[in-house]
């Protein structure tokens, strides 16, 4: 079985599961799924990838934090990622109890070049910036919300209390992705209207954000790191090198 053909597995295995929580749009936005060589590394390095996924909640809501400083004059992103903040605290909080039931030591481990490698494609000008900040935090979310659903059977093979962990983290990881792509929507959509109001033709349209083709610009990227080899394994980590 080839590459193209394990991951249309794996996608159409865990479209098929009953997780309680429809995984659809998740996979409809991504551009690809998981290859299966990540998977295969899961159980020789499980305590690398729970001391990452620790790491990934904790940056995700410094990331929501950030957001929250920077932009408070957007009351509906002040309350969706304050509430996403407090979410992924406390996903931290249980990541590090899972470790400890398991005598995992929290030890230093180096990001992934995933987030990094698509926020340096993000727009230098507002609110430009702000849109694309938040299409990139919803691939990560939704992501992160496909990469669970694969590590449930798995894990629970191994352990089952943390593969129940994995099942209960499904739901909220699917309505994180969806706050930041809508929330990316609404304020290109209310730039977009604001800018053909002020100006007229040509002029309004080259200020215009076009988001959907932001979307198919980093659901390219983001595939590209997810498939291509890479040396170290992490939470995000692309195929096996």
């Amino acid at each position: 079985m080839n590459a193209t053909s394990s991951n249309a597995v794996l996608r159409a295995d865990t479209a098929s599961a009953d997780y309680g929580v429809d995984l659809t749009p998740v996979q409809s936005f991504l551009r690809c799924a998981t290859p299966l060589s990540w998977l295969e590394q899961v159980d020789a390095n499980l305590g690398l990838l729970l001391i990452d996924h620790a790491n990934c909640e904790k940056k995700a809501a410094s990331t929501a934090l950030n957001l929250l400083y920077k932009y408070i004059d957007r009351p509906e992103l002040l309350h969706k990622l304050s509430k996403l903040a407090r979410e992924e605290l406390r996903h931290f909080e249980q990541v590090l109890e899972q470790m400890a039931r398991l005598e995992i030591h929290y030890e230093h481990v180096s990001p992934s070049r995933y987030a990094a490698g698509m926020r340096q494609h993000v727009a230098t000008h507002e609110p430009a910036k702000l849109v694309d900040t938040l299409i990139v935090g919803a691939f990560i979310e939704a992501r992160s919300c496909e990469r669970f659903a694969l590590l449930v059977p798995v894990i629970s093979t191994i352990d089952m209390a943390l593969g129940k962990f994995y099942l209960s983290l499904l739901k909220s990881e699917a309505r994180h992705f969806k706050d930041y792509l809508n929330l990316a929507s609404s304020y290109a959509l209310a730039h977009n209207n604001s800018e053909a109001a002020a100006l007229k033709g040509v002029a309004a349209n080259k200020r215009m954000i076009d988001v959907e083709r932001r979307i198919d610009f980093f659901g390219e990227i983001e595939a590209g790191l997810v498939t291509a080899p890479d040396s170290e394994f992490r939470f995000h980590s692309g195929a096996s090198s």
